[in-house]
């Protein structure tokens, strides 16, 4: 549950609050309460950046893939932690300090992150059904 908080910002801040927040169809502290969350971590996890709309957004590497992504081919590797990054770092040339910064990341926060694998698990095997189905009609 929110809590009332009270904060003093420049006008400037202000406006450009209200502003972003009318074009995304968003309260502004609707807004300002997601760009505090991902601004905090994107402090405490150099290298992280969010993406999407305001409605559905996600963890990336600023130069690379989505977090979940990561993490979904860390479970698909075998071996241990650092066998796997270096898997990872070796098809991908992302460097192992990128993939520990997801990793991490995704430490903190693994439901949203179980929760995107799971979601995209679910799209490829109805995708996998409907093949079946249009291969079975077919003949």
């Amino acid at each position: 549950m929110a809590a009332s908080t009270s904060f003093r910002i420049s006008d400037t801040a202000k406006t450009r609050l209200a502003s972003r927040a009318a074009r995304e169809g968003s309260s502004a502290t609707a807004l300002l309460d997601q760009l505090i969350i991902e601004g905090i971590d994107q402090r405490d996890y150099p290298g992280i950046v969010f993406r999407g709309p305001a409605h559905d957004r996600r963890a990336a590497l600023a130069a690379g893939p989505d977090v979940w992504e990561i993490i979904a081919r860390l479970q698909e590797l075998d071996g241990s932690e650092e066998q796997r990054i270096s898997l990872l770092a070796a098809e991908s040339d992302l460097h192992p300090r990128l993939i520990r910064i997801a990793l991490d990341y995704a430490a903190e926060h693994p439901s949203g992150i179980r929760e995107r694998i799971d979601r995209n698990r679910a799209v490829a095997e109805a995708s996998r059904r409907t093949e079946r189905e249009r291969e079975a009609l077919l003949g």
